[in-house]
């Protein structure tokens, strides 16, 4: 269940030349609109939920442009709204994953999740990492509840589709799919989304995408740091959009009002070096000067990245967007030094890092030596090759479960056992399969032995995964 790091092979075509075109910029904020994903907005009346129409996308188009912007890498997101349907967000993730396959090394993408369903997004998620192959999650800013009321209407019984409160990141709810992306150790794009509930009104005079998406955008961020989110699951990378919204000026606002919300108990001790640590913020939309500047009040520079918007502005004003960027870290004397690091060098190390699922080096390998009774030996076979296919199947942060007999003496059973990290064999233990196992064999078990392994050489493992794919 170990994802492949391929990007090297995926980024060869970056490393040649010295200028910013040969190198290859990397767009780390584009968008992927299928007729799929039309199609089902349409029959449910939401094709305006974002307030504007959604620009046509075509792959062939998105590519002759990242040509002549001397782009050589974009990552494809899902555009906001957030599908109602999973089998929606399955085949639009299938389809960006088909386009990253017909073109290696031009896009990546990231996958949407079917929430607020978190056990749904948790297999969504599984299953584009380890199948499709994603190079991360993209996240909502906040997903809408539907809720389906009987209603009783002309004589007839109707079932109503409701929608109440949006699920925002940060929630509780949340965080079980938070461990799943931490020990894949995934990156996650963020994207805002309409405020749910809104009221139509505030949207009127100023346009969602003016005002709201930015507001949306700062508030998740906050919801996150204020519980702790990205300092208690730290392998989780967070891609801010927008230049970072408003977070300039929150994250100092956030950190001057904390005593007093600790003191009335509203918020716990936030550890804010870990929080800020995992975001990366992109320059998509309004970037300049001094909106760098700003952003170094509440980051570095090496989390700052190149981002387009493609296809929500036409192809011309962003290639001359990527100009005028280029300008002004070549002549800017305090940002000169970072032109290709915001360009392509910052995304390439973050892609490297974050792409592949588990890190050797942080995989926890055990090797239980367990007797069984000759008496039970029959049975506590079927118990162990159950919760071996069990806990493969249904947690993401084992990644083997494999247990073995002894060719001389058949009571004398070896299982091999990696997990994704201490974390993750910690949740395997108290999971359901794993307590029907432990309470149904305990009387079978002569004898049992659980020493931790230590891999001679960590680097081989992703050798070893690689090398069965």
């Amino acid at each position: 269940m170990i994802r492949h790091n391929y990007l090297p092979l995926l980024l060869l075509p970056l490393m040649a030349g010295t200028d910013a075109k040969a190198q290859g910029v990397i767009d780390m904020h584009s968008h992927i609109i299928t007729p799929e994903f039309l199609s089902a907005l349409d029959g449910e009346g939401r094709l305006m939920d974002e307030g504007f129409p959604l620009p046509k996308y075509d792959a062939e188009a998105h590519l002759r442009w990242m040509d002549e912007a001397g782009i050589e890498t974009s990552v494809l997101t899902l555009a906001a709204p957030q599908p109602s349907s999973a089998e929606v967000v399955r085949r639009t993730n299938e389809a960006a994953a088909k386009l990253k396959q017909e073109h290696p090394g031009r896009f990546l993408f990231c996958a949407s999740l079917p929430l607020p369903d978190v056990d749904a997004a948790i297999r969504e998620a599984v299953y584009a990492l380890d199948t499709l192959k994603a190079d991360g999650i993209k996240l909502a800013t906040n997903v809408r509840s539907c809720v389906s009321r009987q209603a009783r209407r002309n004589g007839r019984d109707v079932t109503d589709e409701v929608y109440a409160d949006g699920q925002y990141l940060g929630a509780p709810e949340l965080d079980t799919l938070f461990s799943v992306l931490n020990a894949r150790r995934a990156m996650v794009i963020l994207h805002p989304h309409r405020p749910e509930p809104v009221n139509r009104q505030v949207m009127r005079q100023t346009p969602l995408a003016m005002q709201e998406y930015l507001s949306e955008t700062t508030r998740a961020v906050a919801n996150m740091i204020s519980r702790n989110v990205l300092a208690r699951y730290p392998n989780v990378k967070v891609v801010v959009p927008h230049c970072g919204a408003y977070l300039p000026l929150a994250v100092p606002r956030m950190k001057s009002l904390a005593a007093v919300m600790q003191k009335n108990g509203m918020v716990g001790e936030i550890d804010w070096e870990k929080n800020l640590a995992a975001l990366y913020y992109d320059l998509a939309g309004a970037h300049s000067p001094e909106v760098i500047r700003m952003l170094l009040t509440i980051t570095t520079p090496d989390h700052l990245l190149y981002g387009s918007d493609y296809p929500y502005v036409s192809p011309q004003v962003l290639t001359q967007g990527l100009q005028r960027m280029k300008q002004y870290l070549s002549t800017e004397p305090d940002l000169s030094p970072f032109k290709e690091m915001i360009l392509y060098k910052n995304a390439e190390k973050l892609i490297s890092d974050n792409v592949g699922g588990e890190s050797a080096g942080t995989l926890l390998c055990r090797l239980a030596e367990i007797e069984v009774y000759p008496q039970y030996l029959e049975e506590y076979l079927s118990f162990a090759n159950e919760v071996d296919r069990q806990s493969v199947e249904r947690e993401p942060g084992v990644v083997c479960l494999f247990p073995m007999q002894s060719a001389e003496d058949s009571t004398q059973i070896r299982i091999l056992e990696i997990y994704a990290s201490e974390e993750a064999y910690q949740q395997h233990l108290k999971t359901e399969h794993f307590q029907k196992y432990k309470q149904g064999t305990m009387h079978m078990v002569k004898s049992l032995r659980l020493p931790t392994m230590q891999p001679l050489d960590p680097a081989a493992m992703n050798m070893i995964f690689k090398k069965q794919r």
